[in-house]
């Protein structure tokens, strides 16, 4: 039930729209190992399937960006707590920025090759560390 004194729900679609126009912020060429992030950028449309959800050019998932803890492969005690009971795809557009305290909406993963590591485990990728490694300097980059 809507409340006449709402005064914010009327403005929401204009403040998405807003916050996905930000741009990212660009990283320092000197932060990140370009020839492993031009493999890591192959790796993540292709063998890797990162683009499958965190879909190019803006990082994220297009439309409703929500999974179930069994489909990421973790257990739902954050999620239990939320009204719909999923996870939220997290944008990557300027990962660089924020890599510290840990990844995932708990800090479960403490590193970028951990979160790599876990969906290579529970997709079955098969990727090698050298892979991991340039998935890593490829989401450093962008």
């Amino acid at each position: 039930v809507r409340s006449e004194n709402d005064l914010i729900t009327s403005k929401l679609a204009a403040l998405h729209f807003y916050q996905l126009a930000l741009p990212a912020p660009i990283p320092p060429e000197v932060s990140f190992d370009a020839d492993a992030a031009a493999r890591g950028a192959e790796l993540f449309s292709g063998k890797a399937q990162c683009a499958t959800c965190h879909v190019p050019p803006l990082f994220m998932e297009p439309g409703w960006p929500m999974h179930t803890a069994e489909e990421i492969g973790i257990d739902d005690f954050q999620s239990s707590r939320a009204p719909d009971q999923m996870y939220r795809t997290a944008p990557l557009a300027g990962l660089w920025t924020h890599t510290t305290g840990g990844f995932y909406h708990d800090g479960r993963f403490a590193t970028l090759p951990d979160v790599i590591g876990h969906y290579n485990q529970h997709f079955g990728l098969g990727l090698t560390e050298e892979e991991i490694n340039d998935l890593v300097q490829y989401l450093m980059s962008i």
